[in-house]
């Protein structure tokens, strides 16, 4: 019996891959300027630090810019792009059991925008999964 290979694409194209890659890349990137422009007036009401809200504002920064990079080329490698959905759905994860857990004591307020920022980032991760399945 004869067996046959499997072959898998190493770059991922599509219009709407490239979209949800570039939405992610704008919503992050506008996130990660206004925890750091913000981060005085931000952290009382959210109950973080102001050195919590720069640095996860600074992590947030080189992730948006290394996501549009790759939205923007031409070929996209396609193992670039599961990592990018395997970071998202693990930063969607980690907020939600860090609000489970009580890691930090954010306020009602800090609460609400990690839990919606969760939802948010699960959903850019599954349309981009769905689009990178197409």
């Amino acid at each position: 019996m004869e067996t046959q290979a499997i072959v898998t694409p190493r770059h991922a194209t599509g219009k709407l891959l490239r979209f949800a890659l570039t939405a992610d890349a704008v919503v992050t990137g506008a996130n990660a300027v206004a925890y750091m422009a913000l981060a005085p007036l931000l952290d009382g009401w959210l109950g973080l630090s102001t050195g919590m809200l720069v640095a996860v504002g600074a992590f947030l920064a080189v992730f948006a810019a290394l996501v549009l990079r790759l939205a923007t080329r031409p070929e996209m490698p396609r193992n670039a792009v599961v990592a990018v959905i395997a970071v998202n759905a693990l930063w969607a994860v980690d907020s939600l059991i860090a609000l489970g857990m009580d890691w930090f004591t954010p306020t009602t307020a800090g609460q609400v925008v990690i839990a919606v920022q969760a939802v948010g980032v699960a959903a850019l991760a599954a349309l981009q999964y769905v689009a990178l399945r197409r």
